[in-house]
């Protein structure tokens, strides 16, 4: 467990091996919990929390709701129009290919 002194300015040292633990860097803003035994800090989200009801129009479907069994249809056709095959993989491309 390390330790670390408040300074007279009221700032505190996080030891580097915690800050790289948590992936905290410098400039990164931490929300300052009171707790009865102490105090907890948690690094502040960048984005505010959300519900799905609030982000599912940006997945740009305004249509009917479709079954598993279209949604695997219409995986399976864009795949043989994709790769005009039946295979269940692709066809290897760029860097993979060149490994036949």
């Amino acid at each position: 467990m390390d330790t670390t002194r408040l300074s007279s300015k009221g700032q505190v040292i996080i030891p580097k091996d915690v800050r790289d633990g948590k992936g905290w860097k410098s400039g990164d803003e931490l929300i300052v919990e009171d707790r009865p035994d102490g105090v907890l800090l948690k690094r502040k989200s960048p984005f505010k929390a959300t519900t799905l009801d609030e982000v599912i129009g940006i997945a740009g479907y305004n249509g009917p709701a479709r079954t598993i069994e279209e949604m695997n249809a219409a995986v399976d056709a864009m795949f043989i129009r994709e790769w005009g095959a039946t295979s269940k993989s692709p066809p290897k491309r760029g860097r993979d290919a060149k490994k036949r």
